[in-house]
């Protein structure tokens, strides 16, 4: 009997490999494929010996390893997307509270300006042209741009643990 099997093997696994292209192009994954095949159908193998369907259900056998496979390879990947994503989280966790301590810093040294210079700085943070904060200031816009310039430098000075 083991003749047999071995024959039937040998027979049949030419036309498995033909049929595992249709799960991979990998040369040594149609040969896994193939040989998974062979071993989980042993134990009903002599059974199927003579059968008419006996490449069919060995096809069975072979995209249903396949298909175990794809699924456990899945969730192995979604598992190391989502252990990712929480490092990514405490890290981003981590960049906020930075953040905050970064913005907290900033704020305080713009409260050391005076009221004139700490809203003609806020206005250009926030946007606004020179001519508009020269406008809005009554100021020459030559001298907005001069100060703006010179308050940059003092908050620079201040806050130069900053930058790299």
């Amino acid at each position: 009997m083991k003749t047999q099997i071995e024959h039937v093997i040998l027979e049949n696994s030419p036309v498995l490999k033909r049929l595992a292209n249709n799960f991979t192009k990998d040369p040594s994954e149609k040969d896994d494929l193939v040989q998974e095949t062979f071993i989980r159908s042993l134990k009903s193998l002599e059974k199927f010996i003579n059968h008419p369907k006996l490449v069919s259900w060995l096809y069975v056998i072979m995209k249903n390893i396949y298909l175990n496979r794809y699924r456990r390879d899945n969730i192995h990947r979604i598992a190391e997307k989502e252990i990712s994503y929480t490092q990514n989280m405490s890290s981003s966790t981590k960049n906020q509270a930075e953040s905050k301590f970064v913005v907290n810093d900033i704020h305080n040294s713009m409260k050391t300006l005076s009221d004139e210079n700490y809203k003609i700085f806020s206005m250009y943070l926030e946007g606004f042209k020179y001519h508009e904060i020269a406008s809005y200031m009554a100021i020459k816009e030559g001298t907005i741009k001069t100060r703006i310039h010179s308050i940059r430098k003092v908050l620079k000075k201040k806050l130069g643990v900053y930058t790299p």
